[in-house]
């Protein structure tokens, strides 16, 4: 009996016509940007590209010359704004809006980004700008079917006659890195016009060479919001899709066309960027809450926990202050009820596969085998085509090992596996996607099998003969064949031998493709005469909060919600090891101040969810403050102070940080670790309550009751 083969989408995929030389993927231009600055800076010139030119051929040749306006120019940004900026530090700077390019997958993924900067930076180098050495040349780095590639930019943008850009810009106009960024990425793909239909789960892929999780939300795990929860804490990006669905055409944008708004608010077959999650306390009890972004920068939800919803009313003042945002910037609010309803399905990509394991330890290995179906040879098409050829397919032999270090059984082993195509044509979107996936046959102990792998047959390293598949079923029975550029699957696997065969839904298809395994240890191998270099390495997960993370939620299954007091015992247990100068030491008042802050349901004490909050600061804060105190004497004198502050992305005049040094400084205006903490906090809160409540960036009306809340317990 043969498995039950699964298509997901309808359309006929295209077989390729008879071909003499098998078509290769042609891999991206390679140039040496260092050389080409230094090359540019004494020569006094401006860089300009003649590979990627200012030309209409750079944004492409069908539909999307139909949106450009009569008159398009392509502009430096100093031509466009007196004081242009690359990047800033300042997280919600970094907001971008969609333009003519119907890109919201790259963007909702590149939104996803902005909240991890030790990711963006490797994306998004920052030793860029527009005063130091600028010479109209910048680069930008994605991980491209298996390696990291560099991909060099000139700054010309296209522009129409009033100077606005017609592609991606930032909420903030004298910001240009997202526009720059998408220059590059429309390079690596061809043109702009070959971005204009894609998936999140690409984008999260090759931003970060990550491994993606995709969660139908229709039949969502009863424990989504856990996977949420340690998702948004860890180094994860997520991105969501809502239905196709019924529309309406009913808002005119400037930098839209066609829109598809529901009544709801939503826009059908939309990519949105996860931002945050909160559990948030109701008269009635919790309610489990998703913040989302819309990558237009406008249009927003209008059901429960909207903006204008009633809801709100439901929550303490403070609490409602500091998480409603009364701004139509297309981030919004919803109840995670109404998300698994109103979306599809949900995609979180991590640089470690451990999201969806309970395994314990941080180490994982990763190998990647890079093949290729060639027609008449290894293109023997899935086994739903009943021709005998399945067994031509590349062939790949995986042991899979059990972990050293894990405290667990060794009875079922976590293991990812991920297939991607790759496409020949330079351009993304002009050669279609070939439905493909993959089946895993478990060897197992069986005597017979695994002989056939034995040493002495290790020189020939024979693939399994047709035989074998017409009496074994695979592990996967039900296989899914997409026609998008990656299929990734989960196991959980018992420890033994295993052969991977990738593969196209129909024979005699041809393409290169790349194989990632991913699980805590294993090896994988190419079987027959063809054997190619297999790329294995560890992967280590040094994020810092990842070390305490089950520490913390050990401590809160015994305290739900935990005191100053308890909140002060935690933080002086903790052993900073970055922090060996001297002993850091919280004080039971700084601990109550600190609890003042962040329990926006005031009940006195902070939940879990409140105190990642703090833990996340306190990483980010302790990174700052140690760059700034340059002589290490664990405190920050008034220019070091300055200093760290503007390292922190936010901008306070002098006034207010001499009175913040008096107020938390010692005599001698010296502020310790423990003071620079409570200082931020309260910078960072009461700076979000202005930007949420404020409708003119101007002032800000407030209750008596709010304002005694915001300023008394805070």
């Amino acid at each position: 009996s043969m498995p039950f083969l699964l298509c997901l989408k309808k359309k006929k995929s295209p077989v390729p016509l008879g071909r003499s030389i098998f078509q290769k993927h042609t891999p991206p231009i390679q140039q040496n940007y260092q050389a080409l600055l230094e090359s540019c800076l004494k020569n006094k010139r401006l860089f300009t590209d003649d590979t990627f030119p200012a030309h209409i051929s750079s944004i492409g040749t069908g539909a999307l010359l139909k949106k450009l306006p009569r008159n398009l120019q392509w502009k430096r940004p100093h031509a466009l704004h007196k004081s242009p900026v690359f990047y800033t530090a300042n997280r919600k700077q970094l907001d971008l809006c969609q333009g003519l390019v119907e890109n919201c997958w790259f963007l909702a993924a590149l939104e996803a980004l902005t909240f991890h900067q030790d990711i963006l930076a490797a994306v998004v180098p920052q030793n860029q700008s527009f005063e130091r050495k600028y010479a109209g040349i910048f680069h930008f780095r994605f991980w491209h079917f298996g390696g990291w590639v560099d991909v060099v930019v000139d700054d010309r943008l296209p522009v129409n006659e009033a100077g606005e850009l017609l592609f991606v810009s930032s909420v903030y106009k004298n910001v240009f890195w997202g526009a720059l960024l998408e220059k590059a990425y429309a390079k690596l793909y061809g043109s702009y016009e070959d971005l204009q239909i894609g998936q999140v789960s690409e984008a999260l892929v090759d931003f970060t060479g990550g491994v993606n999780t995709r969660i139908q939300l229709a039949e969502a795990p009863p424990h989504l919001w856990d996977i949420l929860t340690r998702a948004t804490y860890s180094r994860s990006l997520m991105g969501c899709q809502t239905h196709l669905g019924v529309y309406f055409p009913s808002v005119s944008l400037s930098c839209i066309q066609t829109t598809k708004v529901l009544k709801n608010g939503l826009v059908a077959g939309h990519a949105y960027t996860v931002t945050g999650i909160r559990k948030v306390t109701c008269q009635y009890g919790p309610e489990n809450l998703v913040r989302l972004r819309n990558p237009w920068g406008k249009i927003e939800w209008k059901g429960d926990w909207s903006d204008s919803s009633y809801k709100w009313e439901l929550l303490s003042p403070k609490e409602k202050i500091l998480l409603r945002k009364k701004k139509e910037d297309g981030e919004f609010w919803m109840s995670l009820r109404d998300f698994k309803i109103h979306f599809v399905d949900l995609v979180i990509c991590k640089l470690t596969p451990d999201l969806m394991s309970q395994e314990d330890g941080k180490k994982w290995m990763y190998s990647l085998k890079s093949g290729r179906w060639v027609k008449g040879s290894t293109a023997g098409g899935s086994l739903g085509f009943c021709n005998g050829n399945f067994w031509m397919n590349p062939q790949y032999w995986l042991n899979v090992l059990p972990a050293e270090d894990s405290r667990k059984s060794p009875s079922s082993c976590n293991v990812v596996i991920s297939l991607m195509q790759k496409h020949s044509s330079k351009h993304r979107n002009r050669a279609p996607h070939l439905f493909i996936g993959f089946s895993l046959y478990k060897l197992g102990q069986n005597i017979f099998l695994l002989s056939f792998f034995s040493e002495q047959h290790q020189e020939s390293n024979r693939k399994l003969p047709p035989g074998f598949f017409t009496r074994h079923q695979p592990v996967n029975k039900h296989q899914v064949f997409l026609d998008e550029r990656e299929v990734t699957h989960d196991f959980h696997l018992e420890p033994c031998v295993y052969v991977i065969v990738p593969c196209t839904l129909e024979p005699q298809q041809e393409s290169e493709f790349i194989l990632r395994v991913f699980s805590r240890k294993h090896i994988l191998r190419e079987m027959g005469g063809n054997t190619s270099f297999t790329l294995s390495k560890e992967i280590v997960d040094r994020y810092e909060g990842k070390i305490w993370e089950d520490f913390f939620t050990k401590h809160f299954e015994q305290n739900p919600e935990i005191n100053a007091v308890q909140l002060q015992r935690i933080l002086n247990n903790i052993s900073w090891r970055n922090f060996q100068s001297f002993r850091l030491h919280f004080s039971l008042d700084s601990c109550q101040g600190i609890l003042a802050l962040l329990d926006l349901n005031a009940t006195g004490t902070l939940s879990i969810q409140e105190f990642r909050v703090l833990w996340k600061r306190l990483l980010f804060y302790l990174e700052v403050f140690q760059k700034r105190d340059t002589n290490r004497s664990g405190k920050l004198d008034l220019v070091e102070l300055h200093a760290a502050v503007q390292e922190t992305g936010i901008s306070l005049s002098n006034e207010v940080c001499n009175l913040m040094a008096i107020r938390y400084g010692d005599p001698e205006l010296q502020i310790s670790f423990e003071s620079f903490v409570c200082f931020m906090l309260r910078v960072e809160i009461m700076g979000e309550a202005f930007r949420n409540l404020t409708q003119d960036g101007k002032g800000i009306y407030l209750r008596e009751s709010e304002w005694m809340m915001m300023t008394l317990y805070s």
